[in-house]
């Protein structure tokens, strides 16, 4: 068999992290398992990775092109980039105000009645053209690249009206057009009931049924926030039916205020993901455990909410729940764009061990976005999307809390950022 012919080659790596074999997602103990080979290689062509293992087995597999591309990784730690599945990236201001009246006690449903919350941002969101979300989109990406995050799911639901929903649609395909960074986009106009529907919840519903019969061709899912203030369940059905007959992919904000039965709505249409879940039942755990979905955690938006309860990951682990992270990054509950610092947060306050928070982190976070056989993991057949980091173990990435970043990020198989310009 000839030897592929390889246009960016990694030597010198102390730890490769290449998250196990196989592409579906890690659930249970294996999800411990993060692939580790030492004094390990890498090589790429095509944006696909076409070796990685010992170092001592590169010059057998593969020979280099002319124009290749080497990097030192100095003994450093290697592993694939940061896949973030759950972010609301496009929307207008910012809701600094709300953090002082949560240090001073306030509840998250006493700011929304007062007038914060989502429908100040859907106020302020509505005010942007289409040019500024993609500036504000584009900027946010870069800063994302640099914390090792080559590929974000960006979600409406700023908007409310298919006007604003579809513009936030349009710009979220913009940036996945056009960015290194990609960008996967759900619909997610079941995010809040705005003003002008007040009282007439029905009506409103109905208009985010049409939102996804008229945006079905530009959005790879659909999500709802299934909660008391909210949405129902039986109102988060109506629209996942409509959905999943147009043959569209489900996701769900469940169970984070309350236990409501979001986890097992989830798993009733096979979402790919549930997410949230801080207050999930036995019944809900057992119910996503049977039908596969993925539990994506997002355990910095307890911390801001200045709320201690955060999601089981032990019992969901255990009940054989592949655990996805993410950062929620949004206005109100979780400014953070750093998936360092999320799975910094993991491992602290769920208690998940270093190697199941970067699993969740990059495979399973694959699969909580469809992605699973693409992206996630170092092996051969897959994108070749990595970061590098200059330390000597790969557990400092949560020990030192988001601190670190990465000292160089590739995304599909080309240098995409450099936080060190000597590095490489």
């Amino acid at each position: 068999m000839p030897k592929s012919k390889a246009t960016l080659v990694v030597r010198g790596i102390g730890q490769c992290l290449t998250m196990g074999q196989g592409t579906e997602a890690a659930a249970g103990t294996g999800q411990e398992d993060v692939g580790l080979i030492e004094d390990a290689a890498i090589a790429a062509a095509d944006g696909r990775i076409v070796y990685a293992g010992p170092a001592s087995g590169l010059l057998r597999e593969v020979r280099e092109a002319a124009d290749v591309v080497r990097v030192d990784a100095r003994d450093g730690v290697v592993l694939p980039g940061f896949v973030d599945p759950h972010t609301h990236l496009l929307f207008g201001g910012w809701r600094s105000a709300e953090f002082g009246q949560r240090v001073a006690g306030d509840s998250y449903q006493e700011i929304l009645a007062a007038g914060g919350g989502i429908l100040s941002t859907v106020a302020a969101t509505r005010e942007l053209g289409e040019e500024e979300l993609v500036d504000l989109g584009r900027h946010r990406l870069g800063l994302m690249l640099s914390h090792g995050t080559t590929t974000v799911e960006a979600k409406s639901g700023y908007g409310l009206s298919l006007e604003h929903e579809s513009r936030l649609v349009r710009a979220a395909r913009r940036l996945a057009a056009t960015e290194t960074v990609d960008v996967v986009t759900t619909l997610l106009g079941a995010h809040a009931v705005p003003p002008e529907f007040r009282g007439h919840r029905d009506q409103y519903v109905g208009l985010v049924i049409e939102m996804v019969r008229a945006l079905a061709d530009r959005i790879d899912f659909v999500d709802a926030f299934c909660e008391e203030g909210a949405f129902s369940v039986a109102e988060c059905r109506q629209v996942f039916a409509v959905a999943r007959d147009i043959g569209l992919g489900i996701k769900l904000h469940a169970d984070q205020l309350g236990t409501n039965g979001g986890a097992e709505l989830a798993a009733e249409f096979g979402a790919v993901s549930a997410d949230h879940l801080d207050y999930i039942s036995a019944t809900g755990t057992a119910a996503l455990a049977e039908s596969g979905t993925v539990a994506v955690l997002l355990p910095t938006v307890p911390m801001y909410v200045m709320n201690a309860h955060q999601a089981p990951a032990k019992a969901i682990q255990k009940a054989g729940v592949p655990i996805a992270l993410a950062t929620d990054f949004n206005p109100g509950t979780s400014p953070v764009m750093s998936m360092g610092v999320v799975i910094a947060t993991a491992c602290m306050l769920l208690r998940m061990s270093p190697e199941a928070a970067l699993v969740a982190a990059t495979r399973n976070a694959a699969a909580a976005i469809g992605r699973s056989g693409e992206i996630g993991t170092l092996q051969v057949g897959m994108a070749a999307d990595l970061q590098v980091y200059s330390v000597d173990d790969y557990r400092m990435l949560p020990y030192r809390f988001g601190e670190l970043k990465p000292d160089l990020v590739v995304k599909q198989g080309a240098l995409a950022h450099s936080n060190d310009s000597s590095f490489g």
